[in-house]
């Protein structure tokens, strides 16, 4: 979860149609493959797969430090928190054909999760960083954004054991971005970070179900935490 959270709007639940993240070549004038230095490049080209992309972040020290890093600062830096993870994963599965799309998770007394999108034989999944263990691969299995974005529910919780997670944005294309240089420059990475706030959130809970969720239970809690960088923790106490 990212240390400069936003709340997500909720709005109507769409219908079952899947939003996939097909595949296309790169334009000429915004490649994957270009700008990076030969050791960057080095890095990128062991990243093969989703799961190869993963588990480059999961060996990054989550980043409590409230700024954005982009795919070349991660590398740099070796630090990233979730909206950094997902533009580098997003990076990263670009070069593999994939588009570059990420999807907001917008929450409540919490901080916000960003994920990035991969598609297989016509089945959603995803990468993505975080501070919490529950919150970030998932296998291609999904046939839609919303049921992707449902799988995180359980696992999305506060330090207060509250399930926050409450709404879905429509997937995000970078490569809208590619003018400010997102994979390469830090400068224009709050533009992006701003739009996946305003970007079209759907409500995944109706007020009734709200009101009647549970805490999550202790055993759970304790699992989610592991290995967590308490530094970067959204604590609703001080929010």
């Amino acid at each position: 979860m990212t240390p400069l959270g936003r709340s997500g709007m909720p709005g109507p639940v769409p219908p079952q149609r899947a939003v996939h993240a097909k595949r296309r070549a790169p334009s000429q004038t915004s490649s994957p493959d270009d700008g990076w230095t030969r050791a960057e490049r080095k890095v990128l080209d062991r990243l093969t797969s989703p799961d190869r992309i993963q588990a480059y972040l999961d060996e990054v020290p989550y980043s409590a430090d409230p700024i954005y890093r982009s795919p070349r600062s991660v590398m740099r830096d070796r630090k990233a928190h979730c909206f950094d993870g997902a533009l580098f994963a997003a990076c990263a599965l670009r070069r593999l054909g994939q588009r570059p799309l990420v999807v907001d998770l917008g929450a409540v007394r919490d901080d916000d999760h960003v994920i990035a999108l991969f598609e297989r034989d016509g089945r959603l999944g995803a990468v993505a960083k975080s501070n919490f263990v529950g919150i970030r691969f998932r296998e291609p299995i999904f046939r839609n954004v919303r049921e992707l974005a449902l799988s995180y529910f359980e696992s999305y919780y506060n330090v207060d054991g509250e399930k926050t997670l409450r709404s879905y944005s429509a997937p995000l294309d970078l490569s809208t971005f590619d003018a400010l240089g997102w994979m390469h420059r830090d400068d224009g990475l709050e533009v992006i970070a701003d739009r996946t706030g305003t970007v079209r959130h759907f409500a995944m809970l109706t007020p009734e179900l709200e009101r009647t969720l549970t805490r999550v239970d202790q055993r759970s809690y304790q699992a989610g935490l592991l290995g967590v960088n308490a530094a970067g923790l959204y604590r609703p106490d001080k929010h």
